[in-house]
């Protein structure tokens, strides 16, 4: 039998008492000193179940066997085509006051721009088999990675409270005659479907979210038709103006922040692709993974928005219950009763596939956080996190609900100066070559950048977002001067302040750190 390369080392033995050991490769590794395994119990079950063990290590190239284009394509399909960005498409009419082809510049722009760092930190992972927040040590800093895993717990955690509560509404407004499906039970049942595939890791997710978005789709496509015999959508009247430029670079903000928002998870999904994988079919796979759902979700929301503006029965029920009301009102009354019920099921449950990124993913950055909570097998952090949500999501349906989208909607801004950042360190510093990334040193606090530069990068990039923001709780000393009622150009600025502020300390810390 062939001698256990380090890292499988590494992960067999990452439960017991230990000391470090540095191979001839370079990579850090457990050595056996005692038999105490305090997680063999989950070992065990993780083996007979199939489950993923394997967690922020590098992965070897003898455990890359995932050469399929489509599931890095498809990954993204079904975590899009949801109720998320459908609701992030009604905005630009409502609230924005957009009419449809005002929504299309929109959402096409920013969404482009949006996926355009996912894709590319999708190579990543199959290059360097490298997690995404084990690739920002390199990128960041080591120090200021950390606070980026931190912030992505968070992220995490709230955007899945948030998308659960707004499928709990979709399930509780089902059958409003009869036996009704309270909103605990809804966010029970939102959470425990989306455990129930994260549990299993990197495969099960693959197979899951190739085919989950098909039947979304279809009941999109029924959206669609319901939408036109209703004969309420209209294009609405172009104006010029600084209103109308306001209104498309709101929309665009958050466009912006929906698509871009799996930055920080990109790697994850591609880490077990060979190697020698051709780069540029992985960038354009995952660009149209991304863009085509993203584009026809949020755009059907636009037509469904503009459709509401027209109807009173639709306005109704989108006062009365959001998003979850105004699919409510197009598919069941004076619609498609019953089947239209069951399509609302649908869709409710389409936000699983939304979800299981979030929470496959926050074990990742919960291990990457510190040393002591890698040791923990990933399924633990997995399953932890997921109850935390519910924990969360629960109150939160009925007592602040509005604060948790509007907690999440700031955050979502971070996602800017972290491109800014880790785009500057690899095509100013490391020249755009993977050659100049050590694997070896992905775990070693002496041959990482420090992360002063990084850290400061954030701090500024925070201020450029403050001055940029225009939000109904908070408008900036800049984004408040466009329009009436103020632009957003948070993620603008955020993004320039914070690139300014790495190209200028970098060489110093390059200086005098050497690293």
């Amino acid at each position: 039998m062939p001698p256990k390369n380090d890292i499988e080392v590494q992960n067999s033995e990452r439960c017991t008492e230990t000391s470090s050991v540095l191979s001839q490769e370079g990579f850090e590794y457990v050595k056996l000193t005692s038999k105490n395994r305090c997680f063999a119990f989950m070992d065990a079950i993780n083996a007979k179940l199939g489950t993923e063990t394997k967690g922020i290590e590098p992965t070897t190239e003898d455990e890359r066997n995932d050469a399929s284009l489509l599931n890095a394509a498809s990954m993204w399909f079904s975590a899009n085509m949801v109720i998320a960005a459908f609701s992030v498409g009604v905005l630009g009419p409502i609230v924005f006051g957009l009419n449809f082809w005002g929504c299309v510049i929109a959402v096409v722009v920013f969404a482009f721009l949006g996926v355009l760092p996912v894709a590319f930190y999708s190579i990543f992972g199959a290059e360097l088999g490298l997690r995404q927040m084990i690739l920002s040590r390199y990128l960041l800093g080591n120090f200021t990675a950390r606070i980026f895993a931190m912030i992505n717990i968070i992220a995490c955690i709230g955007w899945g409270a948030v998308n659960t509560i707004a499928s709990a509404q979709l399930l509780h407004m089902i059958n409003p005659s009869g036996v009704r499906c309270p909103p605990w039970a809804g966010c029970l049942i939102i959470v425990l479907s989306t455990i129930s595939v994260s549990f299993f890791g990197y495969r099960v997710i693959h197979i899951y979210e190739k085919w989950a978005w098909v039947p979304n789709f279809v009941v999109f496509l029924i959206v669609i038709a319901r939408v036109h015999v209703s004969g309420t959508f209209s294009i609405g009247q172009w104006e010029e103006g600084a209103n109308t430029a306001a209104g498309v670079l709101s929309l665009g903000s958050i466009v912006f922040g929906f698509a871009t928002g799996w930055t920080t998870y990109a790697s994850d999904y591609t880490v077990y692709m060979p190697s020698t994988i051709n780069k540029y079919k992985v960038f354009f796979a995952v660009m149209a993974g991304l863009m085509l759902p993203l584009c026809f979700t949020i755009l059907l929301g636009a037509a469904a928005g503009r459709a509401a503006m027209n109807s009173e029965l639709y306005m109704y029920y989108y006062d009365k219950e959001s998003t979850g009301g105004l699919l409510y009102a197009i598919l069941v009354p004076k619609s498609l009763g019953g089947f239209g019920q069951f399509c609302c099921v649908v869709l409710a449950m389409s936000t699983v596939a939304n979800c299981i990124p979030n929470m496959y993913s926050i074990a990742l950055g919960t291990q990457s956080l510190w040393q002591p909570l890698a040791k923990v097998p990933r399924v633990f952090w997995t399953v932890t996190g997921n109850f935390v949500t519910l924990a969360i999501a629960i109150p939160a349906y009925y007592k602040f609900s509005s604060f948790m989208t509007t907690f999440m909607d700031a955050i979502g801004y971070y996602l800017s100066i972290y491109i800014g950042i880790s785009m500057s360190e690899h095509f100013v510093f490391r020249r755009g070559m993977f050659q100049n990334y050590t694997v070896a040193d992905w775990n070693s606090w002496e041959r990482l950048p420090v992360g002063f530069s990084g850290s400061a990068a954030l701090f500024v990039g925070a201020v450029g977002v403050a001055i940029g923001m225009s939000q109904t709780y908070w408008s900036g000393e800049i984004g408040r001067l466009i329009g009436d009622h103020g632009g957003d150009i948070g993620f603008e600025l955020g993004l320039g302040f914070s690139v300014l502020t790495y190209n200028l300390l970098r060489p110093f810390e390059l200086k005098f750190l050497g690293r």
